[in-house]
């Protein structure tokens, strides 16, 4: 491969970025960047602490100062920047600046009112907008789906248990059971109506589920029925099912108070907790707080609190950049990195173990503590990361690593791939519930995580038993989409897809997949921008005629161009011109403490409906990029 770009330029944007990078990592050797979403999960806290009467602890101006920081022009909160104000966002932090005493003539919330009602008011929220108010009495609790809460006895069967719903739609459910049974309505000061957010006016809300006039009624009509049990007291095994709620939500506590390591399963549990009158200072209850406080960061101005925290993640791929980008796989730091990860290792068995029985732990998770629920993909890239370096017991990383193999091996799904947290957890039908609203009830394999494993597979010289490799890489053909791209679950979009899957196929199949590879290649070069960047908007998920694109951002540039070295260097045929002014993207847009900015959310929770700036994507997908180009570049 040839390149137009002075080399020392390369070598000097590269070695700035390196510092930066080692200039964030923490005294025990990891990463852990902030990780921003929308304003909803500050405001959801909010009115926790107000149920727990814990307010009084909280810096509640900086709270406010936040919440004001985030409102747009038009008078909305956005889900992801840039995307015009989202309905359900601004209804929540107008809850929430209520709660905090901002009085309704604050030309804040006026103006806030005024959007609110242009996009049809909280009749048209989504369900957990809905729950949230009726726990203050702001919605009734007619208008939100009920859960029976006797789904937790029952036994294992092909239809459905608890288990067949994603592990964070399960963390976040089962202490619901609780919740929506007794369907609390809990006195709080300041005492707030919010009927000025009814577009029809309060005493024209219609509490129903919707219709869709096709065979997903049925679940409203079941919903009736639900209703109606509760109404005559006639819920079957209503106190052993309340038990085993209980039961599940306790056991499943980590010590350090979190429960399944994300914000929506650690406030639902807390809510559990208050209406079954747990005392504040509850050991469980304690510790469930304070785990909150965990993910909360607070500076000079702000408080706000975090959906999640990226410790593991962001340690692995912040190695994996250092060796990609030339720092010796002995390093001290990188050694310490290693270590810290190697602890983090996962030797419990979890909710993955209820329908892989076969299975030995060995994964990892993505956050600090997360023992039930380790996953496919943190688990992949920390194998390729501990691969790459140089430790001083070789022997426990080789054992910590085959251990993995393993595990992973066992959770392939019946269709050949494999998903983020278990297996075989597609039953689309639970989608379709009203209280299903995210789209967002089960965890699928995918291409994106099916790629991560058979990249770990291919570049670590490991090897699955059986037909399970050539049955993966069947699986991700038959994903590719017609015009050569492959839809991205985790990351903004195709062309987070797409990359991963070019770096999968080009060591793992490079010869007997070259159209599949050239063809991905030839995509990803169709839309690139007229600044030599990539860019795609989240709208790419709801709009196919979006794939690809939107402004330039150094993460998706990175994944673009790390696709296209990886691909182009399996099958020996590089886009040069395409790659070259990728790469003068990245160095022109480098700033001068060896970062990059981005405002763009190019992270995936749920298509669609949550999205996440994780604040290290903008610079360790940049240096990987960098220093992969660096190794062809100086060859």
């Amino acid at each position: 491969m040839t390149a137009n770009i002075p080399k020392f330029d390369t070598i000097d944007n590269i070695k700035k970025a390196q510092n930066y990078l080692f200039s964030l990592q923490q005294n025990d050797g990891h990463w852990c960047a902030y990780l921003e979403s929308n304003v909803t999960i500050t405001a959801e806290a909010v009115l926790l602490y107000k149920i727990w009467g814990v307010d009084n602890q909280k810096p509640l101006h900086k709270i406010e100062h936040y919440l004001r920081s985030q409102q747009r022009n038009h008078g909305g909160w956005e889900l992801y920047y840039g995307d015009g104000g989202d309905l359900s966002t601004s209804v929540e932090a107008y809850m929430a600046l209520r709660l905090l005493g901002v009085s309704i003539d604050d030309n804040a919330l006026i103006k806030a009112k005024k959007f609110i009602l242009s996009k049809g008011g909280i009749s048209k929220t989504r369900i957990f907008t809905k729950f949230h108010l009726a726990l203050i009495g702001c919605y009734d609790w007619r208008g939100v789906p009920s859960i029976p809460p006797w789904i937790m006895l029952l036994p294992q069967n092909p239809f459905f248990t608890i288990y067949e719903m994603s592990s964070w739609a399960r963390g976040s459910t089962v202490p619901l059971l609780i919740v929506f049974d007794q369907k609390p309505i809990f006195a709080i000061e300041p005492r707030i109506k919010l009927n000025e957010l009814y577009s029809e006016g309060i005493n024209n809300v219609k509490y129903e589920m919707p219709s869709n006039g096709d065979w997903t009624d049925i679940f409203g009509q079941l919903d009736n029925l639900f209703k109606l049990a509760e109404e005559w007291n006639i819920v079957p095994f209503k106190e052993q099912s309340i038990q085993a709620a209980e039961k599940w939500i306790i056991e499943r506590q980590e010590v350090s108070g979190d429960w399944g390591g994300i914000i929506p399963a650690m406030l639902n549990s807390l809510l559990a907790l208050k209406t079954l009158k747990y005392h504040r200072n509850d050991p469980i209850v304690t510790r469930g707080l304070n785990a909150v406080e965990n993910f909360a960061i607070e500076t000079h101005d702000d408080y706000l609190v975090q959906a999640c925290v990226s410790p593991v993640w962001d340690t692995a791929w912040s190695l994996r950049a250092l060796v990609e980008s030339g720092v010796t796989p002995n390093h001290p730091n990188l050694i310490k990195g290693g270590e810290w990860l190697l602890n983090k290792q996962i030797l419990d068995y979890g909710d993955w173990g209820v329908k892989n029985p076969e299975g030995k732990p060995g994964g990892w998770a993505f956050e600090y503590e997360n023992r039930f629920y380790p996953d496919m993909d943190d688990s992949a890239v920390i194998v390729m990361t501990l691969n790459q370096l140089e430790l001083p017991n070789e022997t426990l990383k080789r054992e910590a690593i085959f251990r993995c193999l393993r595990w992973i091996e066992t959770m392939q799904c019946y269709n050949h791939g494999w998903a983020a947290f278990d297996i075989n957890n597609d039953a689309n039908w639970l989608n379709f519930l009203p209280y299903a609203d995210l789209k967002a009830m089960i965890d699928p394999a995918t291409a994106d995580i099916t790629a991560r494993v058979l990249e770990m597979v291919g570049s670590c010289d490991l090897s699955i038993k059986g037909n399970k490799i050539q049955n993966a890489i069947a699986f991700l053909i038959k994903q590719q989409e017609e015009d050569g791209s492959w839809f991205g679950r985790w990351g903004v979009n195709y062309i987070y897809g797409t990359s991963g899957v070019l770096s999968a196929l080009a060591v793992i199949a490079p010869q007997t997949h070259k159209n599949n590879i050239e063809k991905a290649i030839n995509w990803l070069v169709s839309c690139q921008n007229s600044d030599g960047g990539w860019g795609e908007t989240c709208d790419s998920y709801k709009n196919s005629f979006l794939k690809g694109k939107g402004d330039s951002t150094p993460s998706q540039t990175a994944w673009a161009l790390i696709g296209l070295l990886d691909g182009g260097n399996a099958i020996n045929k590089f886009a040069e011109n395409s790659i070259n002014q990728g790469i003068n993207y990245l160095l022109s847009t480098q700033n001068d403490i060896g970062t990059w900015e981005e405002k763009q959310f190019t992270g995936t929770g749920f298509p669609g409906h949550f999205y996440i700036n994780y604040h290290l994507y903008r610079h360790y997908f940049p240096l990987i990029a960098l220093g992969k180009y660096a190794k062809f570049y100086l060859t």
